[in-house]
């Protein structure tokens, strides 16, 4: 397979914006789509604000970040894909959302053209079995925040042919990050194992185990967690947490990934994390204050 040198990036929030910045470091040229202009125009602050961050970490310097720039296009129409090596779909967890965007594209694509998406959970075999190129589709998922975390997981559908996995695997190493092969199983490795964590966490909080300021101490202090599970919950958004779960309970039928009420209340409520300024912290202060 022909060297991957233009990607189509579908979805401008945080993981799009985060897979389009570390290709465009890599020197791969990036068209970034959204719904709407103004999502775009965010995508595209999010990429040169997180680059400026790099630039004062000495990481990067001002002409590499320009350059950066240079190679990331903004476009709404989809048509624009045409000659794009490689489409990374990086909307939001719903597979109703994910199928719409396959089925629409695929006509304005190259026959080469290879598909991926960053789910972070669903059948990469299901999603692929809605496009004229199954052989040419596989999972590639990153983790978040994209530019930091070294890890992606690579899971192959069962028409993955083996160019389109290896293709995949060396955009992975020019990325400078690592990769690791999972099954196409119900939230792959990391998202099988983290979010029941925090959904436990949650089960924790609702049955009054522990307050929020005490189940995140407990685990920064306890078990030396970077963060507390309920505040990187908020970090991952709700919504997101409370799709993966979904994905795990129906996909596994197994009671122990049984979403937790109050993850379902929060969620119905828009209070979605970070995102929305609540979550199980109120942000709107300036300063995380818990809220239970």
């Amino acid at each position: 397979m022909a060297e991957i040198l233009k990607i189509g990036v579908i979805g401008a929030g945080q993981m799009g914006a985060g897979i389009a910045q570390v290709c465009a470091l890599a020197g791969i040229d990036i068209l970034l789509n959204d719904i709407s202009a103004e999502r775009i125009r965010e995508g595209l602050v999010h990429v040169d604000t997180n680059m400026g961050k790099l630039i004062e970490r000495k990481q990067i310097n001002e002409n590499t970040r320009k350059a950066a720039m240079d190679r990331i296009k903004g476009t709404s129409d989809p048509h624009l894909f045409a000659d794009c090596d490689l489409i990374i779909e990086a909307a939001s967890e719903s597979e109703e959302v994910k199928r719409k965007i396959f089925t629409s594209i695929c006509p304005m694509l190259r026959k080469d053209c290879m598909l991926a998406t960053n789910t972070s959970s669903i059948s990469i075999t299901r999603l692929a079995s809605v496009t004229d190129r199954p052989e040419r589709f596989i999972g590639i998922h990153f983790m978040n925040p994209v530019p930091r975390m070294q890890l992606v997981e690579l899971i192959r559908g069962i028409a993955t042919e083996d160019t389109t996995f290896e293709a995949a695997k060396g955009l992975i190493k020019r990325l400078g990050k690592t990769a690791i092969v999972s099954e196409d199983f119900p939230a792959f490795i990391v998202n099988r194992i983290l979010l029941p964590m925090i959904n436990e966490a949650i089960y924790t909080l609702y049955e009054g185990v522990g307050t929020v300021d005490a189940i995140d101490t407990a685990m920064r202090l306890g078990a030396n967690h970077p963060m507390g599970p309920l505040q990187l919950a908020d970090f991952i958004g709700l919504d997101t947490v409370l799709s993966v779960m979904q994905v795990l309970h129906e996909g596994l039928a197994d009671s122990k990934y049984r979403p937790c009420p109050l993850l379902v209340k929060y969620v119905e409520a828009g209070w979605l994390g970070r995102k929305t300024q609540r979550g199980f912290y109120d942000y709107r202060s300036g300063t995380p204050i818990p809220t239970r």
